[in-house]
């Protein structure tokens, strides 16, 4: 029989023991307290959502702020700090906020914020990018503190898109004299997941998680972004699990992977948001004839281009908007490659062995794989009696003393592709002006005319009819000969949990990575 003496005694270990369980326990949380490794190759020039340009800056950005809206992993406007929106008429947006948003500083996100950062854009004192895709909105007004109504111009397919845009505090800034150079770009304070602990150019930049935040703390509670300017520096950190996630190289996924890599992390692979390719100067007489651009094309083999410079690690370019997409058309099938028709075409215009057809090549420095795709194409184009020279330019004075200045035969170049892609600044005639991003001259009143239709256009179906329009038509006049689309590759820790692929990427749902 247990006396009560031995009961106590029993009862009082047991006691020791659960508080000693509890402590240990809490303490351990503490000290284990998750972080997510990750890498940056440059330093963040401005940590401002309105001013952030390169990738640095708009990674640490991202994190930091958040916009009305945002995309969700299919690449679908959804609300953000917007809690509804409706079109009041296809030109009056009426957008209702959520009025448990905070500021990393505890304040109170309203419209005022939402107000101030529209006015902050349009201010001909900042330099933005951001500034053209405002231009449809008339007026914004307030309702009160969490409604407010933007009238546009005109119906607009962007009319929700550009309000992705990161918002930023009006208590804050609204006596800031000159936001280009605020100190606030550095020390910044937004609405988003995590807040900005630690940044020092050229060390480590530390994120710390938000517990307040609208839509709850992200799981993951610290984010460590290491300065790490090489990437074979980058690869190797990986595989001494000093970093958590890394991008890997075509090469390194074929030749270098070694088993215990393969152990330690999983690897993600999706088509990039980018593609290459060769363009024409259509002001240059030389180029004026589609034949000519349509023997080259012919004569340049795409598939064997991204096996050797990709491991065949991504795909044929056909035109200029994303695979996948709404504006994508899928019936534009990419050139087959026939050495006999290019050279016919080219006998018809009067070039052959004796009369070779020769032309520029001018590309940038510092970029391996654009390179060497320079060199393929020289030495597949030679087989049609084609000679081209190459020239090679740090970025700087290839971009100021040859492709702004339009000073070329041809370049080989790359651009960004977005979910929702704006033609204008591209193919738009409108565009072929000094500082415009229609770098060939292109012009093609049929494609002005379904630009023009699709911006006021805010049907999805519509606006995919006319889009696949544009990507045909832009495909057969071949300003451009698109060459391929590399894939990403992601190599990220089996520590972390929660991680699947999406159109837009893995990390479109970090806030919910668990790190074991």
């Amino acid at each position: 029989m247990v006396s009560i003496q031995m009961a106590r005694r029993f009862f009082s270990s047991c006691h020791f023991f659960l508080v000693l369980f509890l402590v240990s326990t809490l303490f351990s949380k503490e000290i284990n307290a998750s972080t997510l490794h990750l890498s940056l190759s440059s330093n963040p020039s401005r940590i401002n959502p309105i001013l952030a340009t390169d990738s640095a800056s708009s990674t640490i950005s991202d994190s930091v702020f958040s916009g009305l809206f945002k995309y969700d992993k299919d690449g679908n406007v959804v609300c953000d700090i917007a809690e509804t929106y409706k079109f009041i008429t296809p030109t009056k947006l009426k957008i209702k906020l959520k009025t448990n948003v905070l500021w990393h500083d505890g304040k109170k996100c309203t419209v005022d914020d939402v107000i101030f950062t529209y006015n902050t854009i349009k201010n001909p004192a900042i330099f933005t990018p951001l500034t053209t895709d405002f231009d449809k909105v008339k007026e914004i007004s307030k309702i009160n503190d969490y409604e407010l109504l933007i009238n546009y111009n005109e119906p607009y397919f962007k009319a929700l898109h550009i309000w992705m845009v990161g918002l930023i505090p009006y208590h804050i800034l609204k006596n800031e004299k000159d936001l280009m150079s605020s100190k606030f770009n550095k020390n910044p304070i937004g609405t988003g997941f995590y807040t900005l602990k630690n940044f020092v150019p050229s060390q480590d930049i530390i994120l710390k998680s938000f517990k307040h935040h609208y839509n709850g703390a992200p799981k993951i509670d610290t984010i460590q972004y290491k300065f790490v300017p090489d990437s074979t520096t980058s690869f190797a950190m990986l595989g001494a699990k000093k970093l958590d996630l890394g991008a890997l190289t075509p090469l390194q996924i074929d030749r270098q992977l070694k088993s215990d890599f393969k152990n330690n992390f999983d690897i993600y692979e999706k088509q990039s948001f980018a593609y290459t390719y060769l363009g024409f100067n259509l002001q240059d007489p030389k180029w004026h004839n589609k034949k000519l651009r349509k023997a080259i094309d012919l004569a340049i083999d795409k598939k064997e281009m991204v096996d050797i410079l990709f491991f065949s690690h991504g795909k044929i370019c056909t035109g200029p908007f994303l695979p996948g997409s709404f504006a994508y058309n899928e019936n534009v099938k990419p050139t087959s490659y026939d050495l006999k028709r290019s050279q016919k075409l080219l006998k018809e215009l009067g070039y052959d062995n004796k009369n070779r057809f020769s032309f520029t090549l001018y590309t940038n420095a510092n970029n391996e794989i654009r390179l060497n795709a320079a060199l393929i194409i020289q030495h597949q184009l030679k087989k049609v009696n084609i000679d081209v020279k190459i020239k090679v330019l740090e970025w700087q004075a290839f971009l100021n003393t040859i492709v702004l200045p339009k000073k070329f035969d041809a370049i080989l170049l790359g651009w960004g592709l977005g979910l929702l892609p704006d033609a204008r600044s591209i193919w738009h005639s409108s565009s072929n002006t000094k500082g415009g991003f229609n770098l060939v001259n292109y012009n093609n009143p049929s494609v002005d005319n379904k630009i023009e239709l699709g911006e006021k256009t805010t049907d999805l179906i519509q606006l995919s009819k006319i889009y696949k329009e544009i990507y045909k038509e832009i495909s057969d006049d071949l300003p451009y000969i698109f060459l391929y689309i590399p894939n990403d590759i992601t190599a990220i820790s089996k520590d972390i949990k929660n991680v699947s692929n999406s159109l837009i990427g893995i990390s479109h749902n970090q806030e919910v990575w668990i790190k074991e």
